[in-house]
């Protein structure tokens, strides 16, 4: 573990007992460390400020971004529903990140995040929290993200039966928070998805909102019918949490698309309702949650990644979408593990996140891994 880069986790269940147990684990702390980032269950949720202040007393580093969620990554272990921390402290050039508190409206994200410059210099990618209450939350993602040199951002939605609460050198909450950093700082980002396609793509050839009318010039409920098969187009009801609908993404390469849930269908006239507003010229095609598939993807995600490192990563943070993990996977940790394996024991936090943001889009079902390299 890189002395500057240290991660540290702990699930005992006073809030101050836990952050002891964490910087025991961290000590000591590199004197070149200078932010952190915090994920905290929502267990926690009410004692986000106490604990980053004794985090701040603790290791003296003054700056932090971090989230809450129903469950926290770490470097092959994960915690779900149960009360829990997970920090990692950081070493970067001091004029080459800069933490922003929560921008509303896109309208803001121009003049609150200083021109996206960071100490003068031009934005070159960001790590951020997002509340999904927000109804402007994907506008803001994508007006972030193309500010940035790489129009790249990564990051994940708040998750929590409480608040959904963010931190940013404070505890914020109503929008996108995070830290931007420089060239100065590399990182490689990949996504992985959790469902496999069922069929080929469709032209959406009809649509009202968030409404297919049409796939191929067919009825959306036909074509949805005939790429699920004949045994779960007797009863949609058991399909649910089972099959969804993913849009392509103009210019990515085919793993690239947005998996959305089926809300509704009309099998009067035809139609297949799912929970995005459909774009114009969109492609859809109808997807399945499968666990060996979602193994099989971030294992493949992982080795490419591995195989194209200049070097060691320093550290690193997971967004896992909250219907990932055990529920997935089929064992506790196995997501983590999988990293494990690939990578080895990089320093490791983040979170179980309510949508993933890789990119400029806000994804489900996704797991979104950003390296520092």
């Amino acid at each position: 573990m890189s002395a500057a880069f240290r991660s540290a986790h702990s699930a005992i269940g006073l809030w101050s007992e836990a952050v002891q147990d964490c910087v025991a684990q961290l000590s000591p702390v590199s004197g070149a460390a200078n932010f952190g980032f915090v994920y905290v269950t929502d267990l926690y949720a009410n004692r986000v400020a106490d604990i980053l202040a004794q985090l701040r007393e603790q290791t003296g580093v003054t700056q932090w971004a971090g989230s809450v969620g129903i469950g926290v990554c770490v470097n092959g272990h994960e915690y779900l529903d149960e009360s829990a921390i997970a920090v990692m402290v950081c070493e970067f050039p001091a004029d080459a990140f800069e933490v922003f508190a929560p921008i509303a409206v896109p309208e803001e994200a121009k003049p609150l995040l200083g021109d996206f410059k960071v100490h003068g210099a031009a934005a070159y990618f960001a790590l951020v929290h997002g509340d999904g209450r927000n109804p402007d939350i994907a506008e803001l993602i994508a007006a972030v993200a193309g500010e940035m040199s790489t129009g790249f951002i990564t990051g994940g939605i708040s998750s929590s039966r409480f608040g959904t609460l963010q931190v940013a050198n404070e505890v914020v909450q109503g929008g996108l928070s995070g830290v931007m950093f420089s060239d100065k700082v590399a990182v490689v980002t990949r996504l992985t998805q959790g469902v496999t396609p069922i069929g080929p793509r469709h032209r959406v050839s009809a649509s009202e909102e968030n409404v297919l009318i049409s796939l191929d010039g067919r009825p959306a409920l036909d074509v949805l019918y005939e790429d699920i098969g004949e045994i779960l187009s007797r009863d949609l009801q058991r399909a649910a949490g089972y099959i969804f609908a993913a849009l392509s993404i103009p210019g990515s390469d085919s793993r690239d698309y947005l998996v959305r849930n089926l809300v509704g269908v009309d099998n009067t006239r035809g139609l297949v309702a799912i929970n995005e507003v459909i774009p114009a010229q969109a492609e859809v095609l109808f997807c399945r949650r499968d666990a060996s598939a979602a193994r099989e993807d971030m294992l493949t995600m992982l080795q490419d990644l591995h195989a194209n490192l200049p070097a060691m990563p320093r550290g690193a943070v997971y967004y896992s979408c909250l219907g990932r993990g055990e529920s997935l996977f089929g064992a506790k940790s196995a997501e983590l593990a999988l990293i494990q394996q690939v990578l080895g024991d990089v320093p490791l936090v983040g979170f179980f996140a309510n949508g993933e943001i890789s990119h400029d889009h806000l994804y489900g079902y996704t797991g979104v891994l950003t390296l520092f390299v």
